[in-house]
């Protein structure tokens, strides 16, 4: 038996045997290899309706030709049967069984000469806590990067906190006006919380006052202009702008207060990064740019000297660039960003974490580089994802408009500690092992839900359905990886070796199905990588889960009959715990050892 995969071994000789049998070359690229549909006898399919026009014969005599050529000349291929021009191959029972022996854990480390890729995602605003819509964001940009590393890949995970701007300082402003030197340590807030709190309080004054200009006879957008409210706020930007060291002072204090908040959520939520850039930092990066592409002829001035690229030829529209008064816009920041990052880290990719609303930035974005020359703007990715709803009344906001993450994590704690003690799962564990767990099984069923669904598509998340420990749930995964520890320990109680090299032993259909599964594992995270899509993850280790808790209720595995029946159980049982444990871990799931 070779040391290669059977995928890779039939490619090869499916090449083999359509030079033997048509003398035709093709390529390893031609072949394509599915697996066999569960109504059919077989492992692994050949589609053959591509390599008709090398046969020149029908999809059934080339099926047969093949599939007759493998099995005698393949090891590994017992037998096959033909349905139209599909070849469907059975693969020998040593095969599954030597490489669950055999196979080893998937490693992070990068490969030599591995392509580096940097994913940025969180994004926050330093005026309010997380939100629903960032936890998405933090749990997509989170697991991409443990799949590309698991991939192979180099990764940099890089934040962008959006600092300064207007919206900062409304909560500043209202601080000092209302704020009476409160602080996280004098109100026993999280200081995103408490930044938070008066940006709220700006937004109820300032509707306030917008109602009195318009009672007064102003128009409404007038009146936006024109409280009293904006036109103070406006000179506080204007100050911070300018390096106003009392502005500047109250900036910083406040910002951290926020990053200190910041960083106890993405604890919990065990978000990290290697870099975090700056938007004070960055925003007068794109100046140099737009000056260049000015040069270039690629964008143009107009009349009150703002900066302008015309992409109407590109079916986009027309882009500002640089306001009339020289400030730059968002997306004037972006492409110095970009630029800086790849002289910085040089990288091979950049994938921006970004909902689906800021799909046209991005087009326009990646459009600009590339006329500027930047030949790596073509390895630009907007990992588009859709919005978060939660059934409406189930939880309530600070804000009453959006869910804080905090909110939502302690909600999400409080439901799996209800669940998991009216199930009786935590009896007999001292109260310090059983808060861990209900913070496991809390955040495992948060981000297993979020996780699942392609990242595209909008979401409905239900913070009871997804603490259910039956069905395609985090707990549901948890508690089998818990389960196989169980029979573990007590193999391990029982001195059942399952560190072998070799064994000899007649497979059962329902183990066979569980060892397909492992050893689909590794096309798994190179497709969720491709993709970047935690989702093929999180559906395929429930698929491995399903599997294996089927296999456990129809078959003893510590009271099987014969040893070597008992030693190959607890062996397929260890590797489904690793594959289980690998697979979460990649979604930033904890696997709970008792549950």
């Amino acid at each position: 038996m070779s040391d290669k995969k059977i995928e890779n071994i039939l490619t090869e000789k499916t090449v083999e045997a359509i030079k033997a049998l048509f003398e035709q070359t093709v390529s390893p690229n031609q072949i394509t290899l599915q697996k066999t549909k569960v109504e059919f006898e077989g492992d692994i399919t050949l589609l053959v309706f591509p390599l008709t026009k090398v046969s020149k014969k029908s999809p059934e005599e080339t099926a047969n030709a093949i599939g007759n050529y493998l099995k005698k000349n393949v090891a590994e291929v017992t037998g096959y049967n033909v349905v139209k021009g599909f070849l469907n191959l059975v693969i020998a029972d040593s095969y599954w069984t030597n490489y669950l022996i055999n196979s080893e854990a998937i490693s992070d480390k990068p490969e030599a000469n591995a392509e580096t890729v940097m994913v940025e995602f969180s994004s926050p605003n330093t005026n309010k806590p997380l939100h629903l819509g960032h936890i998405r964001n933090n749990l997509l940009g989170a697991s991409v990067s443990d799949i590309l590393k698991a991939a192979g890949k180099k990764v940099i995970r890089v934040n962008l906190v959006n600092d300064r701007g207007i919206h900062i300082c409304k909560s500043m402003l209202a601080w000092k006006k209302w704020g009476n030197g409160e602080s996280p340590a004098s109100s026993g807030m999280k200081g995103d919380h408490l930044v938070g709190k008066y940006y709220v309080e700006f937004d109820k004054s300032y509707k306030l006052q917008i109602s009195d200009c318009k009672l007064k006879g102003m128009a409404e957008e007038e009146a936006e202009k024109k409280a009293p409210l904006m036109l103070e706020i406006q000179d506080m930007l204007r100050k911070w702008e300018a390096g106003d060291k009392e502005t500047i002072e109250l900036w910083k204090m406040m910002n951290g207060w926020v990053y200190d908040g910041f960083a106890v959520t993405y604890k919990t939520l065990g978000v990290e990064f290697e870099k975090t850039y700056y938007e004070s930092q960055t925003y007068l990066l794109g100046k140099e740019i737009v000056e260049e592409g000015l040069r270039k002829n690629i964008f143009k001035k107009k009349d009150d000297d703002s900066v302008w690229i015309d992409l109407t030829k590109d079916g986009l529209d027309e882009k500002l660039l640089l306001r009339g008064d020289g400030t730059s816009v968002y997306i004037t920041q972006d492409l110095g960003t970009a630029i800086k990052r790849q002289e910085e880290f040089n990288f091979n990719r950049l994938v921006y974490v970004v909902g689906n609303e800021q799909e046209y930035h991005f087009k326009v974005l990646f459009l600009i580089l590339k006329k500027l020359g930047h030949e790596w703007a073509q390895n630009l990715f907007h990992l588009s994802y859709g919005m978060v709803d939660l059934p409406s009344g189930k939880m309530k906001s600070r804000e009453g408009t959006v869910v804080d993450a905090d909110d939502l994590i302690d909600e999400m704690v409080n439901t799996a500690r209800e669940t998991t003690k009216a199930l009786g799962k935590t009896d007999g564990m001292n109260e310090t092992e059983a808060e861990n767990l209900y913070h496991n099984i809390g955040l495992g069923a948060l981000k297993y839900f979020i996780l699942k669904v392609d990242p595209k598509k909008r979401m409905l998340f239900d913070p009871k359905e997804s603490i259910d420990f039956n069905g395609n749930t985090g707990p549901f995964i948890q508690y089998t990886y818990a389960r196989i520890q169980s029979v573990l320990r007590k193999g391990k109680e029982q001195s059942i070796k399952y560190q072998v090299s070799s064994i000899k032993y007649q497979i059962q259909k329902k183990e066979k199905n569980v060892i397909k599964l492992i050893h689909d594992f590794p096309a798994i995270i190179k497709e969720a990588a491709d993709a970047y899509s935690p989702a093929f993850i999180a559906n395929y280790v429930y698929e491995l889960a399903k599997e294996y808790n089927q296999f456990y209720h129809e078959f003893q595995i510590l009271k099987a009959e014969k040893e070597e029946e008992k030693k190959f159980r607890i062996i397929l049982s260890a590797k489904t715990a690793e594959v289980i444990k690998t697979s979460l871990k990649l979604l930033g799931i904890n696997s709970p050892e008792r549950m």
